[in-house]
């Protein structure tokens, strides 16, 4: 029985899906081909170039554990960083009003379409040992941010955040309203309100922009090898491994693209199966 429901589902998803695409002009379909195909052509350029029996051999070697190791861990803290603060920046956007509000968006978006080295020189001018900020950092606590790991996760951070922000924003602009303010009505408080019927509303957007946000920190390489430097076994990531070994081990670079390009497709994919179950759940 459960089967049925679940095939029916489906079925009537798929139909919606047909309904609501309708047909499209020729020219449309075209288009759309040859700019699928700009985005898919390179991928298949890689797999092309790769040698599979060695593949293995290349992505064992130390330099690569190192790097795998170092851009898996930063990644993750910055993954868990952007949704700690990433989140109650999107709620305070997605509800605010006024020139304030947009001040505040602009430099969210900011970060996502300056070059990467630009970004990788402002963290320097804020951080570094001569800094806004680095220089009191470095003479109160004789410590430099820059070319560490903390450096690693600081340009990830810069870089990887707006992803997060926009993402839940959007969904908080179209969900959750109206049941925030019945739930006001009831006498709910606002930290209640914000965990019992906000971020509930919005999980499954916290998600995508969690996935995206992590996407965008493993694939950095602009603003951490500016900001952090490019020191094996310390802030040396796997993108900057690529960079490196495309000079000197072009088999190598190849092989970790190959390797990097897996890890965000088998993310994206576990992610729509998750998206498309809570559909099914719901309807």
């Amino acid at each position: 029985m459960a089967g049925e429901h679940l095939m029916s589902a489906q079925r009537n998803e798929r139909t919606a899906a047909k309904l609501a695409t309708g047909a499209r002009p020729v020219f449309v379909k075209i288009l759309a081909a040859i700019g699928l195909l700009f985005l898919v052509a390179p991928i298949l350029g890689i797999l092309s170039r790769v040698h599979w029996l060695s593949l293995w051999s290349q992505l064992a070697d130390p330099a690569v554990r190192d790097a795998l190791i170092l851009s898996a861990w930063t990644s993750a803290a910055t993954t868990i960083i952007a949704v700690v603060v990433g989140v109650p920046l999107a709620l305070l956007l997605a509800r605010g009003h006024g020139w304030t509000a947009g001040f505040a968006r602009a430099f969210v978006v900011l970060p996502l379409v300056l070059p990467p080295v630009v970004s990788g020189v402002a963290l320097l001018a804020l951080l570094g040992r001569t800094g806004l900020i680095g220089s009191r950092i470095d003479t109160w606590f004789g410590f430099t941010i820059p070319f560490t790991q903390v450096a690693v996760v600081v340009a990830q951070l810069f870089v990887a955040l707006p992803f997060l922000v926009i993402t839940v924003e959007g969904a908080l602009r179209t969900k959750g309203r109206h049941l925030e303010q019945a739930a006001r009505t009831l006498g709910a408080s606002e930290s209640r309100i914000m965990w019992s019927v906000t971020i509930p509303a919005v999980r499954t957007a916290i998600i995508a922009g969690a996935a995206l946000c992590w996407a965008r920190a493993l694939g950095e390489f602009g603003a951490t090898v500016t900001f952090a430097g490019s020191f094996p076994g310390v802030t040396q990531t796997l993108p900057i491994e690529v960079y490196y070994s495309l000079v000197t081990q072009p088999d190598r670079a190849i092989a970790i693209s190959v390797l990097m390009i897996a890890i965000c497709v088998v993310v994206l994919v576990s992610l729509r199966r998750s998206w498309s179950g809570r559909f099914l759940r719901d309807t």
